[in-house]
Parts: C-alpha cells; sequence; structure tokens
C-alpha cells in the first residue's frame, strides 16, 4: 500500500531496536530501495536539511516529531521529492494530519495503526484520507480485525470496545513469558490460530473503519464515568497554541480520578489554565473537562519517541 519501489529513499532515524524501525530496514532490503539511517531526531533542522540533501521520498514518524515538525517554518524547505510521511508508536492526532495536508500538499499521509505483537494491523487508503481523517483506516489485507466486550463477544458496528486481530502477522507469543501469552493470545476457530486481544479501545463504522479511542488502561474513570484520554487531547490539539498535550487521571476521594491534562505551546504563545479550560468546556462534554492544567516546557518521551505517561502520572 505504500507502493515502494527501488527508487525510493527513505530516511529513518528511528531506534533499529524499534519494530518500526527495524522495519524500514527490512523493507528497503526487499524492494532494493534506498535506506538513509540518522541517529535521533534531537536536531529537527539538521534532519530537514537530510530529507532535502539525500532527497528523500519516505518519512516515518511518531506523533511527537510531528508536533515538533509542525511548530517549524516548513515553508523554507525543498520537499519536492518527499513522496509520503507514515507513523508508528501512536495514532496521528487529527489536527497533525490537517496541518500537514495544508502545509505539504503533494505529500501522501499513510495514517496507520499497529503493535509490536503483529507489526501493521490497518491504513487509511489515500483517498479516505481527507473523508475519515480521524480513522486509522481497514485491515490490512489478508487480515481480520474485530471489536469484542469485556466477555468477549464480538460488537456491532459503532460501539467501543477491545480490537481483536486475526492473520499470520500474530505473534506466536512472548519469549519464555507463557503467562503474558495466556494474556495477549486465544485460541482461534482454526487449530493452531491464535487471536491476538491488543488491549486497545476502538469503534468500528459499518465500513470497516477503525477509530482509536484509548489504551484500556488508561482509560479514566471519573464520576462514574469513562473518560478517553485521547478524545480530551485530541480536543486540545485543535488549539492553535498548544503543540503537545498529554492527559492523565490523578486519584480522588471524591470522583474516584481526577483529570489532569498536561500541555506545551507553540514557540512564543501563552496561555492560561482559565482559557484552556473554557476552550474544554466549549468542545467537550461537562465529565471529560479536566480539573486541572499543568503547563511545561516539554513532556518526557519514551526511546521510541512516545509521550510517556508513566512519569506523568501521580503514585
Amino acid at each position: 500500500y505504500l507502493m515502494n519501489e527501488p527508487s525510493d529513499i527513505i530516511l529513518n532515524v528511528l531506534p533499529l531496536s524499534f519494530d518500526y524501525g527495524l522495519y524500514q530496514l527490512l523493507m528497503a532490503f526487499r524492494v532494493g530501495a534506498t535506506l538513509v539511517l540518522e541517529k535521533s531526531f534531537t536536531y529537527p533542522h539538521a534532519v530537514l536539511q537530510k530529507i532535502i540533501e539525500e532527497k528523500v521520498t519516505g518519512f516515518p514518524l511518531v506523533p511527537t516529531m510531528s508536533a515538533i515538525l509542525l511548530k517549524m517554518d516548513l515553508s523554507k524547505y525543498d520537499f519536492s521529492n518527499l513522496r509520503y510521511i507514515t507513523n508508528t508508536g501512536a495514532a496521528l492526532p487529527t489536527e497533525h494530519i490537517l496541518t500537514f495536508r495544508k502545509r505539504l500538499p503533494h505529500v501522501q499521509i499513510f495514517s496507520m495503526y499497529g503493535l509490536t505483537e503483529c507489526k501493521r494491523v490497518s491504513y487509511l487508503p489515500l483517498d479516505q484520507v481527507d473523508i475519515r481523517t480521524g480513522s486509522v483506516g481497514i485491515a490490512m489485507p489478508d487480515s481480520e480485525v474485530f471489536i469484542v466486550d469485556d466477555a468477549g463477544h464480538r460488537l456491532p458496528p459503532e460501539h467501543v470496545g477491545e480490537l481483536v486481530v486475526r492473520g499470520a502477522n500474530v505473534m506466536k507469543g512472548y519469549w519464555e513469558a507463557p503467562e503474558q501469552t495466556a494474556e495477549r493470545l486465544k485460541p482461534a476457530e482454526l487449530p493452531n490460530e491464535m487471536l491476538l486481544y491488543t488491549g486497545d479501545l476502538f469503534r468500528m463504522d459499518r465500513e470497516g473503519y477503525l477509530y482509536f479511542v484509548g489504551r484500556r488502561d488508561d482509560i479514566i474513570k471519573s464520576r462514574g464515568e469513562k473518560v478517553s484520554p485521547k478524545e480530551v487531547e485530541n480536543v486540545l490539539f485543535t488549539h492553535e497554541k498548544i503543540s503537545e498535550a498529554a492527559v492523565v487521571g490523578d486519584p480522588d476521594p471524591v470522583l474516584g480520578q481526577s483529570i489532569r491534562a498536561i500541555v506545551t505551546l507553540m514557540p512564543g504563545e501563552e496561555l492560561t489554565e482559565k482559557e484552556v479550560l473554557a476552550y474544554c468546556r466549549k468542545h467537550l462534554e461537562d465529565f471529560m473537562v479536566p480539573q486541572k492544567i499543568e503547563f511545561r516546557d516539554e513532556l518526557p518521551k519514551s526511546p521510541n519517541g512516545k509521550i510517556d505517561k508513566k512519569q506523568l502520572t501521580l503514585p
């Protein structure tokens, strides 16, 4: 679906110890393309210069990288050779996709979902990017996905539940960890076939397009309601002055959990907690509005470039 050819030049800043980083190497070898390795994304301007110098056609990134890129003035760079951008680590925020489409209209945005236990799971066809921008697409060829409730029963379209994956891309198990393997892999209908329970909450529309809701473990239970941090974060991303956002639940004796949003701002911008809360009240249901807004210069990241919410969660 990426339509890679021997003429492609892929720039990889992701660690080769990270599955999608290694995948770039394997894919380049598979099609005979050129792979340019860059140690990290620590110096964004240098990476962008490398894209120009090497005439890069493909650039995989994580959402934190896209947040940094969208802070920058991209108009002074010649991206005429860049054909596509792919994502890993987490779903690209809708606002990031829309902004890329405006600022780099010739670049194809492949919005995808995957996890280490089965690599890529879904991708959004290019003709749907401007129609279903919030979707991570349909199941990969030769695989099947469906949504189940807490009891493991399949759910109809538009219901939120855990995503289950079936196909040859599903792992055999965790190395020397039978208990953890049994938690994730359940027997399928065919002999020796296993289903992967992802631990991620999704909904699927009637045409089979998937929409990421959040990690099951990340769901915040506040005032008797279940709140998806992803939904709150997506609203925060639409604020023109906010660069990055992470939403976590804090223990609360009255609410069960209170909602705290941690944000970073675009360069040179200023915001108050009152202004952010007012924006949230305008765009969110009352029970989803954070109780606290925390401002930081930067958010902690894992080695894979994801926002590390464990460092943001109160003990």
